[in-house]
């Protein structure tokens, strides 16, 4: 092989490995340009673990869904999960299903891993992590925990969703983004 093919073949190299991670990045970036937004109320969630890095971690009241399918006792896998905002402005079920339906309702695809019924699916969904500085992630975690168990405080998190990607885009207290919300927390204990 002569010179020219390796540089070519190096050139193609470089290309795919730029491609690929702009590629994702584009999507993700489009989902939250043209996706719809949907508002998931947050539930409460564990004891935060020094393992996991500088994230929050976030578990959803919508996990589970009473469908008109059965046999999801012994299903593990992908489910796609098709959404609906309620009258408050929160996303809801509509349906879930094991295969992708030919509808245009907007859907996220979650992984269902334990099922203790025919009719009953549960699932996880895609976004349960929000990364933030990590000054500010252990009062984000503390204050989303507090929020939910306050019965006067709605959390939720606001995710786009466009073709099956879901991208979460923030997450709010009380209609404040956490970063604000955790900037006000920090300055009144100082």
């Amino acid at each position: 092989m002569n010179k020219s093919i390796y540089i070519t073949l190096l050139f193609l190299l470089f290309a795919v490995q730029l491609f690929i991670p702009a590629q994702m990045i584009y999507e993700q970036e489009d989902t939250l340009d043209t996706g719809t937004a949907y508002k998931f109320k947050t539930a409460p969630i564990d004891p935060s673990d020094p393992f996991r890095g500088k994230y929050i971690v976030l578990n959803y009241e919508m996990n589970s869904f009473e469908t008109n399918e059965e046999d999801w006792s012994d299903y593990s896998g992908k489910v796609f999960v098709y959404l609906k905002t309620d009258a408050e402005g929160f996303a809801t079920i509509k349906n879930v299903s094991k295969t992708l339906i030919d509808t245009s309702d907007e859907y996220v695809i979650a992984e269902s891993k334990y099922n203790y019924n025919d009719t009953k699916v549960n699932f996880d969904l895609p976004f349960d992590r929000y990364y933030m500085n990590e000054n500010k992630a252990y009062d984000a975690e503390i204050s989303v925990r507090k929020a939910q168990v306050d019965t006067t405080k709605i959390c939720y998190g606001l995710v786009f969703v466009k073709d099956g990607t879901a991208v979460l885009d923030n997450v709010f207290i009380d209609e404040t983004p956490i970063q604000e919300f955790v900037e006000e927390y920090q300055e009144g204990i100082q």
